[in-house]
C-alpha cells in the first residue's frame, strides 16, 4: 500500500510540474519538462498495475520499474554531464534530488517487492 501511495505522490508531482511547465514555459526547456511528463506518465502506469493486481499487472509493473530506474540512471548521468542540456531541472535530474532521490529509490524498492510477491504467490500455489 504504501508503494501505492507513494507512486501516487510522484504521478500528481511529476504531472502537475509538467503540466504547468509545458503550458507556461516550454520553450525555456522543452527537453526538461517533456521529460517529467514521461516520467508522469510512467508513473501514472506504475499506480495502475499496483492497484490492479494480478500476475500480468504485476510483470507490467515489474518492466516499468525497470525502464523508470534507467531513465532516471541516464536522464541523472545526462544532467550530471551535460548540464546545458538541461536548463531546467526535471523529476529525474540529478538522480532525482529535487524529489529527496525518491525516484531513484522507489523503483529499486518497487521491483524488490514485485519479485518478492512473485515468490510468495508462487510458494503459495
Amino acid at each position: 500500500m504504501l508503494l501505492v501511495w507513494l507512486y501516487g505522490v510522484m504521478v500528481v508531482g511529476a504531472v502537475s510540474r509538467s503540466i504547468v511547465q509545458i503550458a507556461t514555459e516550454f520553450d525555456h526547456a522543452p527537453l526538461a519538462y517533456s521529460l517529467s511528463a514521461i516520467a508522469g506518465v510512467v508513473y501514472g502506469f506504475i499506480t495502475y498495475s499496483l492497484v490492479r493486481g494480478g500476475e500480468t499487472a504485476r510483470r507490467a509493473a515489474l518492466v516499468c520499474c525497470a525502464a523508470e530506474l534507467a531513465g532516471v540512471l541516464i536522464v541523472g548521468t545526462w544532467t550530471l554531464v551535460e548540464p546545458s542540456a538541461f536548463p531546467d531541472a526535471t523529476v529525474w535530474s540529478d538522480y532525482g534530488m529535487g524529489y529527496l532521490f525518491i525516484p531513484v529509490l522507489l523503483p529499486v524498492t518497487a521491483m524488490f517487492w514485485l519479485r518478492r510477491a512473485r515468490g510468495a504467490a508462487g510458494a503459495e500455489s
